[in-house]
């Protein structure tokens, strides 16, 4: 029987891997490369915040862009409080029995479903039976239900990594259970929340199926004014410049691109953030 030595074993290991993750960066890295080359041209004042004119193929993004930021914090405003009480509620307060166990099962399916299927869902629902029409309102609560499942998850993950002793001290003196939860497990579990809440509005933040279905529209003349109004979206607007509308400068087209993904790196910049600056004030 022939032994291999268990340091070449371990360096073909690493070699494997090392060579699997440069399968997934390199790629990655050449699309960053492109869309930073070709859509920084793009990038000014006047294509930030100005309308887009001659159909669509001159001028700015600023409607698409500021259609993005209310669709982003409507989506935070109906998923958030929802997905931050439903994992409490799993975590801290459900019993181990059938429906619990049903409950997770749907949550982990839910966040298996393509976004498309959200889409119909939010056109069946809010704009056609609801009678919401396509608009701002419509959108959110798409987006919001989309997010639910990442939100309830990575909340729960940050209960979890609470010590159950925090909760036994503050219960031995005298405190009731919500008042534990909401002094003594939530304030450390708070990175986890943001960080798990942020990176699911990057994902709303660049979702164009759910959108086109319930919210986004073709061209706005204007801004929405309420939330009953469409609005347009940059990721339905890259689509639209792309596939739509003919004879469009590619600087347009990655300079849009290049917004949108500066947007989500941001948001996903500051959930990296918020996680260091509240991991350096725990004392455990």
């Amino acid at each position: 029987m022939i032994r291999i030595n268990p340091r070449i074993t371990e360096k073909l290991a690493f070699a494997f891997l090392f060579f699997s993750t440069l399968l997934i960066l390199v790629p990655v890295f050449l699309i960053l490369v492109l869309i930073f080359k070709d859509g920084l041209p793009a990038l000014s004042w006047e294509f930030l915040a100005s309308y887009p004119r001659l159909g669509m193929r001159a001028g700015g993004i600023f409607p698409a862009l500021l259609g993005t930021v209310y669709l982003a914090a409507g989506t935070l405003v109906f998923s958030l409080p929802i997905g931050i009480l439903g994992a409490i509620y799993l975590s801290e307060y459900a019993k181990d029995h059938g429906f619990k166990r049903v409950v997770e099962v749907a949550i982990i399916n839910l966040a298996g479903v393509p976004s498309v299927v959200y889409g119909l869902f939010g056109l069946g629902l809010f704009v056609i039976f609801l009678k919401f029409g396509a608009s701002l309102l419509a959108g959110s609560l798409t987006l919001g239900i989309m997010s639910l499942p990442v939100i309830i998850t990575s909340t729960r993950e940050a209960l979890g990594t609470v010590p159950k002793s925090f909760r036994e001290v503050s219960l031995a003196l005298g405190a009731t259970k919500w008042q534990t939860i909401r002094r003594a497990v939530l304030p450390n579990a708070l990175p986890g929340i943001l960080t798990g809440t942020i990176l699911a509005l990057s994902r709303a933040a660049g979702e164009t199926a759910p959108i086109l279905f319930t919210v986004a529209a073709f061209y706005l003349p204007k801004l929405p004014q309420s939330i009953f109004d469409q609005a347009m979206a940059l990721p339905y607007h890259l689509y639209v410049i792309s596939t739509q509308v003919p004879n469009v400068k590619l600087s347009i087209q990655y300079g849009t691109a290049l917004v949108l993904i500066l947007l989500v790196l941001a948001m996903n910049i500051v959930a990296i953030v918020i996680r260091a600056r509240f991991r350096k004030r725990k004392l455990w």
